[in-house]
């Protein structure tokens, strides 16, 4: 109960939980852009046959 009472309130673990969400964030972006270049490159190759 503690490590949650000190990244809730801490300087330090509301940083930690920025870089936490922003990371998860960014690799659902990463994801997500991926996944759609991954499809339209097929289609486009799909296409081109």
């Amino acid at each position: 109960m503690d490590a949650w009472r000190a990244l809730l309130t801490t300087d330090a673990g509301l940083l930690s939980l920025g870089v936490i969400v922003f990371m998860l964030g960014m690799g659902g972006f990463l994801f997500w852009k991926f996944r759609r270049l991954m499809a339209e490159e097929e289609a486009e190759n799909s296409r081109g046959r």
